[in-house]
């Protein structure tokens, strides 16, 4: 379990919570891509797309959507951060968020995590991964209930340590990758 960090904000140590999926997912993670294109055109940024669990289907998840945005570069970083802080999104430190393919941002509501963004530039290989997972499991029933078990065994063992949750689901996730969930 990690160290909590008594000076973090509420948001960024909530323990994970798996919720049924909800059909309104789609709609929303579609109306907060729209909203974001609006915000982040004017630096490039030309496509977004909903991924993560919230964007499969019936598949239970944490209740975050999860949005990847393609941006030319990141010069403009600083304007970026400071044009989504003015709608409550947060932005993650790279040394403190640790993945050097994107820029990370936490979109807060009443101190819970709403929407995660994942800036990434043009050409970034984790781009066309996130959409080939998304799209497999989308075609998947059996990998996606074999998904939603692992989930919520995984947030009940890994309740306050998200990054612990997020790294055990890796195995899976390259399994469907690869081929080896139907």
């Amino acid at each position: 379990m990690s160290e909590p960090q008594n000076d973090w904000p509420i948001w960024a140590t909530e323990a994970v919570e798996i919720k049924p999926g909800d059909e309104t997912w789609a709609a929303k993670g579609q109306a907060e891509a729209e909203h974001l294109h609006r915000l982040l055109s004017p630096y490039g940024v030309r496509e977004i797309e909903h991924i993560g669990s919230t964007s499969i289907p019936g598949l239970p998840a944490k209740p975050i959507l999860d949005l990847m945005a393609k941006i030319p570069s990141y010069d403009e970083l600083e304007a970026v951060i400071a044009r989504l802080q003015q709608e409550d999104w947060h932005y993650v430190p790279l040394a403190l968020d640790g993945h050097e393919w994107r820029r990370f941002f936490v979109k807060v509501e009443n101190d819970r995590r709403k929407c995660h963004l994942h800036l990434m530039r043009e050409h970034e290989a984790r781009w066309d991964v996130q959409l080939r997972f998304r799209d497999l499991m989308r075609h998947q029933p059996e990998s996606v209930r074999q998904y939603a078990r692992l989930k919520r065994d995984l947030a009940e063992r890994y309740t306050d340590d998200r990054e612990a949750y997020t790294r055990a689901k890796s195995e899976f996730i390259e399994s469907v990758l690869e081929g080896g969930h139907r």
